[in-house]
């Protein structure tokens, strides 16, 4: 049994709170959020579930005073991307693990002066920190990654992400982090602190593919897109006038030290009309591997209920991922802890492999 805290109690936060209450093997004992209206509510009243018993709080401290074996960080990514930094340490300085589906997936890309306090605070608190979800975290570190081992030679890797941001409630997400409704003449969103905050969390999943193939990234070139409302778009969240931001693409080139590349591609569209050829109710991806052979593979996250919010699946899978890590996590040693993956591209037979291309 696994003494849990879930910290933040938005969309991604809610569906951890509701499985982490039905998991036999899980025993919840606290609830942080940041919301003063949640403040003192029961967790099964704020997860939809039966009273719980336990009673979320704002105060960080009262979280320390649990010492629960792991807390699952779901809060909704903000600028600056390390603003969230302060309240990881002080959990890992306590002593208590955490699992994170709002960045960390490789810190040490950031450098010493991002990384070293994370690890530092890991150290003192004989504790562990784990970046893990869907898109940063899986499709590209553990899914392409792996299919990387049927290349006997391998040029590049590529990535695109599409899902439909229409069903989405919260306002200050889609409008917000997301960057929908913004008038480009007022404020370009491809440069500045948003796209910053999106090239710091997504930089980490070239950091983590150069380190599965045993490279370095030596740089990374942003090529942004957005696509204009042609009329006012209303979707849950609110209304997106004509002429604002109703698309993105969250683009970058990689280049590694090796010769090798990848491209990196990240659709958001709020548009319920416009979905790029892929099915209407799914989160998805394509992934190119290009070499010899070429491998194309599509994924496809549906929910089982047709009428399901567009992201719900997503939701899901990424929760799943960071409940299933629990047991390795909390076992796993002090400092960062990193998703193994077998069977990835290397180029030890480089050579060998490259002169039976030629007599092929």
């Amino acid at each position: 049994m696994y003494r849990v805290v879930q910290w933040a109690t938005g969309s991604m936060g809610r569906t951890a709170l509701r499985r982490i209450i039905d998991h036999p093997d899980l025993e919840l004992v606290g609830v942080y959020v940041y919301d003063d209206k949640k403040v003192g509510r029961d967790a099964g009243e704020l997860a939809r579930r039966p009273v719980t018993g336990v009673r979320a709080s704002n105060r960080i401290e009262d979280i320390l005073a649990l010492r629960p074996d792991v807390v699952i960080h779901a809060p909704r990514l903000s600028e600056p991307y390390e603003r969230q930094n302060a309240e990881v340490l002080r959990l890992l300085g306590a002593g208590i693990n955490v699992i994170s589906t709002a960045g960390f997936h490789h810190p040490d890309s950031h450098g010493p002066a991002y990384a070293a306090p994370l690890r530092e605070a890991c150290r003192l608190g004989g504790s562990t920190l784990a970046g893990l979800g869907l898109n940063p975290g899986f499709i590209v570190e553990r899914i392409a990654v792996a299919l990387t081992g049927m290349s006997a030679e391998l040029r590049s890797i590529s990535c695109e992400e599409i899902a439909d941001a229409s069903s989405m409630p919260a306002p200050e997400f889609v409008f917000g982090i997301m960057g929908f409704g913004s008038d480009p003449s007022v404020r370009d969103i491809t440069r500045g602190p948003l796209a910053q905050l999106f090239e710091e969390l997504f930089s980490e999943v070239f950091h983590g593919v150069a380190d599965a193939l045993g490279t370095q990234v030596a740089r990374l070139l942003p090529e942004h897109r957005v696509t204009l409302a042609p009329a006012d778009l209303t979707v849950r969240a609110g209304v997106i006038p004509a002429g604002t931001v109703a698309a993105t693409e969250w683009r970058w080139r990689g280049e590694f030290v090796d010769g090798r590349c990848m491209r990196y591609s990240v659709i958001w569209t709020a548009d319920p009309g416009w979905h790029g050829g892929r099915r209407h109710n799914a989160a998805q991806w394509r992934l190119e591997i290009s070499g010899r052979p070429n491998i194309h593979v599509t994924i496809a996250i549906e929910d089982p209920d047709p009428a399901a919010p567009h992201m719900r699946a997503a939701t899901d899978a990424t929760v799943a991922i960071a409940l299933r890590a629990i047991p390795e996590v909390c076992a796993a040693p002090a400092g960062f802890y990193h998703v193994p993956v077998s069977g990835a591209f290397n180029d030890r037979l480089g050579p060998m492999l490259r002169n039976a291309d030629e007599r092929s």
